[in-house]
């Protein structure tokens, strides 16, 4: 984008020369917005403004984020946010970018829980805070807890947390380990990419520690379900997502730890994504 960024650049030609440069359309809008100080949910405002010559500040502002998105960096990592169950959500190289299917298991945990007050839920692994912030922002009355072993992610979640003013207790630590008490629901979307898997080569930009987990990617997922029994109330739920193609090999493993009524639940595009079970009722 050399030309565009010693030329005076109108929108529409900004938006041009970002897809001449290999983004597609909404990505290049998109990077305008933010480019331009403008929300990122106001497309309209780029046809409105189609003409209009791009400020100095501006066209750097462009080009550079359109170099950072040609070499593969999320768009969430250059513009600073991403939407996830309608919160605004500050994220970072420090975290993975939230994904829409993980919604599925928001949607989950807030089902099994419908008839629970008060419930006490903890989400591990948090990254972005993106679940646990979730179903307090849905769920105020909910005690929860969030955890994750990487203490920049916490940084992250925190910060997140206190300016969407949602109270969320967060503990550093790996997976259970350093969890006390038992509750009405552990949720979790941890790694579980192969260490091998050929995919890994497109997420460089993300920390890998919460991608890849062992050989087959369930490294992380038999540690949780090990552990998660002893942490839940009788009744309570172990709702995890997982890969594509793992569902029943979680769901075997629920099984072999005793839960009951083991099930999986599909994502936006219909592949089961998450697999949970629960403790028998006392």
């Amino acid at each position: 984008m050399s030309e565009a960024a010693n030329t005076p650049c109108s929108v529409a030609q900004a938006v041009t020369a970002a897809i001449a440069r290999g983004l597609d359309r909404l990505d290049a809008q998109l990077l305008l917005l933010h480019a331009m100080d403008q929300a990122l949910h106001d497309r309209a405002w780029l046809l409105a403004h189609d003409t209009t010559v791009l400020p100095p500040a501006a066209q750097t502002r462009f080009d550079t984020a359109v170099q950072r998105r040609a070499v593969g960096e999320p768009l969430a990592y250059i513009t600073g946010y991403k939407e996830f169950y309608g919160l605004n959500l500050a994220v970072d190289a420090r975290v993975l970018v939230p994904r829409p299917d993980t919604e599925t298991l928001v949607e989950w945990a807030l089902q099994v829980l419908v008839a629970v007050p008060a419930a006490r839920v903890v989400d591990l692994g948090t990254g972005s805070g993106a679940i646990a912030l979730a179903l307090k922002a849905t769920r105020a009355d909910l005690s929860m807890m969030a955890v994750d072993f990487s203490v920049d992610a916490l940084a992250v979640a925190q910060a997140n947390a206190q300016r969407l003013q949602l109270e969320v207790q967060f503990a550093q630590g790996s997976w259970l380990a350093s969890v006390q008490g038992r509750f009405d629901a552990i949720v979790s979307n941890p790694p579980y990419i192969s260490a091998q898997d050929a995919h890994l080569a497109a997420l460089t930009h993300e920390p890998l520690q919460a991608l890849a987990s062992g050989a087959d990617g369930l490294d992380d997922i038999r540690q949780i379900i090990k552990e998660a029994p002893q942490h839940l109330q009788s009744g309570g739920w172990l709702l995890l997502e997982h890969g594509y193609d793992q569902a029943a090999a979680v769901r075997a493993m629920l099984a072999s730890a005793g839960l009951q009524h083991v099930q999986s639940r599909c994502d936006l595009a219909g592949i089961e994504r998450c697999s949970g079970g629960r403790l028998a009722c006392a």
